[in-house]
């Protein structure tokens, strides 16, 4: 229930965004709305205000607004047989109707930029530098292992653009779905290699890990009783070394107790400039000692990290530049997905993934990780609804092209026929994302 919850939650506020983008435009030029409503019919429950219904409908996955004198996704053409009327859609000068049909999108976008700016404005950006972060740990077998990478690389680069700011993933989206993805590394302070990633690299990823890690070996937590906090580690302990091999991050630190599982191992730590040393078992049934990775408190001060507080104005820009960023980022992943760089089953979401997906992130990142899934989301919407596929607010887009170019509307039939190639289309791509999701999950 709780994934429920949160998918309905997200897509009310996306669709009634979009939605009210539509709506606020028609009514200023003057278009009647004949209904507004949440969801796709059997409509459920609702009220009649003037001459609109604004009403909650059986099927939560979208939404729609019926403005008189439009071929849109109810079908209706009873009224497209007579003269148009003053208050329709058909009347209309050609720009107001692009506007309303675009506002949607807008307004998708919009949202975002909200979101993004709320986030600068309130809270501001905390974030490491990348110039502290002196190497990196790299897993056996993962996907930057076989790209060449090795542990004390350093990072420099992504797509040949320095990196500014680590633990940032969010970050790189736009430069990870570029159509040739490479990372620069530093070797060994004298050598710079280049790496570029493997074939279907982003598919990749949802189901393997990078592979990269800098947490260094600091204890985050202790679990009470056991075999750490027996033998007396503590938080903000750093460990140094397991049975005499050097440890430097708290990845390598994972993998070096975990082959010691249900025997003994020796551990080296200090604490306030002091050493300290014990022999501890490894629990048998899972491989670990009862300690935790470092909080982000402590990454932060380890590693430096710089603080940034925007006034109103500049948290406008500086949201418009994440908005754009992260636009720029999605339209560059769906590219991929098109030429074929990425499996089309592994790259797209239907409801149970993006249910899932905005259920973790609230539980994980409180409110603030909610909303960010929000504007992603209202992003990806944009996009998607202005794509030149009927049924959706770019098919429109194109109708109304072509009247420009050709100084006539398409036939009503035409229309008809397209709108209804278009509803089969969204319909099958619905039961494929869906069935995709399960078969994920089973």
């Amino acid at each position: 229930m709780g994934y429920v919850l949160y998918l309905l939650l997200a897509v009310f506020i996306l669709v009634l965004v979009h939605e009210l983008g539509h709506f606020l435009f028609a009514k200023l030029f003057g278009m009647r709305v004949e209904r507004f409503s949440i969801g796709f019919p059997p409509r459920l429950f609702g009220i009649r205000i003037g001459e609109t219904d604004y009403c909650i409908s059986a099927l939560p996955l979208g939404g729609y607004v019926k403005i008189a004198g439009m071929v849109d996704e109810s079908l209706d053409t009873a009224a497209l047989h007579r003269p148009p009327e003053r208050w329709e859609f058909r009347a209309k000068p050609l720009w107001q109707r692009f506007v309303v049909i675009v506002a949607g999108v807008g307004f998708n976008v919009l949202l975002a930029w909200v979101i993004f700016t709320v986030f600068k404005y309130r809270i501001g950006e905390r974030y490491i530098p990348a110039e502290n972060v002196k190497a990196v740990y790299v897993a056996p077998g993962s996907i930057a292992y076989e790209m060449g990478m090795r542990t004390g690389d350093r990072i420099i680069a992504v797509n040949n653009r320095p990196l500014e700011r680590a633990l940032q993933e969010g970050q790189l989206l736009e430069l990870l779905t570029r159509r040739r993805v490479t990372f620069t590394v530093i070797r060994a302070e004298r050598d710079t290699l280049t790496f570029e990633a493997p074939p279907q690299f982003l598919s990749r990823l949802n189901q393997e890990p990078f592979g990269i890690d800098i947490l260094p070996p600091l204890v985050g937590g202790v679990e009470p009783g056991g075999p750490a906090a027996r033998a007396g580690l503590q938080v903000g302990d750093r460990i140094l070394r397991v049975n005499d091999q050097p440890v430097e991050f708290f990845a390598q630190l994972r993998q070096l107790i975990s082959a010691h599982r249900g025997e003994e191992i020796r551990i080296e730590w200090e604490r306030d400039g002091r050493r300290y040393s014990a022999t501890l078992s490894v629990r048998a049934e899972d491989g670990r000692i009862g300690i935790a990775g470092p909080s982000s408190a402590q990454l932060e001060r380890y590693f430096g990290a710089v603080s940034v507080r925007y006034s109103l104005g500049g948290a406008i820009i500086a949201g418009a530049e994440q908005t754009m960023r992260s636009l720029r980022g999605i339209v560059q992943g769906f590219a991929r997905i098109v030429t074929g760089q990425e499996s089309v089953r592994e790259s797209l979401g239907g409801p149970i993934q993006i249910a899932r997906i905005t259920r973790d992130a609230a539980v994980q990142g409180g409110a603030e990780g909610f909303w960010y899934i929000v504007a992603m989301l209202s992003l990806t919407l944009a996009f998607i609804n202005i794509l030149p596929i009927p049924a959706l607010d770019g098919g429109h887009v194109v109708f109304l092209l072509y009247e420009a170019i050709a100084r006539r509307e398409p036939s009503v039939r035409v229309r008809m026929v397209v709108q209804q190639i278009g509803m089969v289309l969204l319909l099958g791509l619905m039961v494929f994302v869906i069935f995709n999701d399960l078969s994920k999950l089973f």
